[in-house]
This record gives C-alpha cells, structure tokens and sequence, in this order.
C-alpha cells in the first residue's frame, strides 16, 4: 500500500506522516486535533491523493445525527406515494436514504472517509458511531440487512477541541495533535503556495505574521489559511515590503488587516495598542 508523505503542495510534518500511516497500518480512524487553519480538512484530501482513494466528505453540523451518515429512512414520501396510490409503497427499501459511511462501505474500492469538525455535534454523535467505526458494519432495521465494509476505508476525523469526545470513543481512535507551524515551516508553505512570491516581502509579511499571533489578549489568532489569503492581497495590491517594516508590529495595524483579523474585538485592540504608541512617542 503506498504510503502519506509531504509534497511539495502539501507540507506535513514528519510527525503528521507517522501518525497518518500509523492509523491505516492500524485500521483504526485517525482523530486530528488543532487550531482552526492548521490545515485539518485539508489533509484528507491529501491522504487520498497519496494513498490513490476517492475521498468521501461528511461535513457535522450541531444539527447532524449519527444516523444521517447510515441511512435515513423517508417516510414522509413513503406516506405521500401510498395516498397517490404509487405501487413502489410496496417496498420499503425505496425509501430507505443511504448516508457516506454506507456509500464508503459499498463502494467497489477503498475510500478515504473524512468526519469533518465532529465536535460541532451533540455530544451522542460520536458515541453513537463507535461500533460502526469499529465493526464497519451496521444494520438496517427497515430491510432487517447488515450493511458492511467491501474494503476497510481510512476514516480521518477532526476536532477544534470545540466540547470534549467521550473515552470510548477516543479509545477507538489513533490521535494527532498538529501544532501550528515553526518559522522553518510556514516559509515552506507559502513557497509552495507562492513560489514566485519577492522574498523580501515573504519574510516581512512572516515577521508581522507572526508578532500578531503573540499580541496577548487576541480572541482569534490568525493560522495559515488566514497568512496565505493576507499574501496574496499584499501580492494584489503590490505592496512594496517596506510598508511592512516595523521595530514591533504589534504596536501598529498591519496593511490590509481584514485577512487577518477576524472580529471587531482583535481589531480594537490593535487600535488601542497603535494610539498607545502614538501617545508614548
């Protein structure tokens, strides 16, 4: 089987393609854990891509059943066709709706399944996957069937850590925590983003970066897919890296800062720090 590694549009840490082997080796789901923007989502589009999957995508909502990602039965249409007299009401297996896991399960091949943001849902959600994650296999009581993996897919789930996960659940999984990106590594990201990006500006615009995520007191520090659309504003606008240069850019409000800032509060507070520094001069 081939194996997860970084390339050259996808930059993983060594850590990150140790844990993504390690959970297919295993056939156990791969929970990854982060902050918002340090490319969760993203990676199961990349593990598929290396690994030669299609990729099925369920994307939880705080409305999102676990059973929605089995089957649902529809039985507001059953009702509607059985008044209009349509002979289908005969078989009830027309209204049963399949959800991902049973396309993933059925499918002719191996998939990559991804769980996106799991813990936007009940707290119920996850425990009401367990055996299913775990048998890959579930079963339909309207058709009294058993539905079961053809081939075993590679289940990633992810989490913003928005409500805790139960233990049983977490015992099923093989866990990862991706850290934000070094220096070292988010210089190769945006290389592999932008590789035509002037050098000068790219390191001035990773200095404010990166000062703006210690501004202590920020609700919402900016990741990755923030740095990523600000540069290519900056690219845009064609900025010259002068205008980024600052002793201390936390003391003054970056240029095009709606990219990186993402609520009135953050954006106050570099107000307040930029007319700080103007008063103390």
């Amino acid at each position: 089987m081939a194996q997860f590694q970084s390339t050259e549009r996808s930059i993983a840490s060594r850590d990150l393609e140790v844990a993504v082997n390690a959970a297919v080796a295993l056939q156990r789901p791969l929970l990854v854990k982060g902050e918002p923007g340090t490319g969760k989502t993203v990676l199961a589009h990349e593990v598929a891509a290396a690994l030669g999957y299609p990729l099925v995508e369920w994307h939880v909502k705080s409305t999102t059943k676990a059973q929605q990602g089995l089957y649902e039965y529809d039985a507001v249409s059953r009702l509607r066709d059985s008044q209009l007299g349509d002979p289908k009401v005969a078989d009830i297996a027309n209204y049963i709706v399949r959800g991902k896991l049973w396309d993933a399960f059925e499918a002719d091949r191996p998939q990559v399944v991804l769980i996106d943001e799991i813990d936007k849902a009940d707290i119920e959600f996850p425990n009401d996957l367990l055996l299913e994650l775990d048998r890959m296999q579930f079963f339909v009581y309207e058709t009294r069937q058993t539905v079961a993996a053809r081939h075993r897919p590679v289940v990633i789930i992810t989490s913003n850590n928005e409500k805790e996960l139960p233990d049983a659940f977490l015992r099923r999984c093989f866990f990862h925590y991706i850290r934000f990106p070094d220096r070292t590594t988010m210089e190769r990201i945006v290389d592999a983003h932008y590789p035509n990006l002037q050098k000068d500006l790219a390191r001035e615009a990773l200095n404010v970066f990166f000062q703006v995520r210690e501004v202590p007191g920020l609700k919402k520090k900016p990741a990755t897919s923030e740095l990523l659309d600000w540069l290519k504003l900056l690219m845009i606008e064609d900025l010259p890296p002068e205008v980024l240069r600052s002793s201390d850019a936390r003391l003054v409000i970056p240029p095009l800062h709606g990219a990186l800032l993402k609520n009135e509060q953050d954006v106050q507070l570099f107000e307040q720090l930029a007319f700080m520094n103007r008063r103390g001069r």
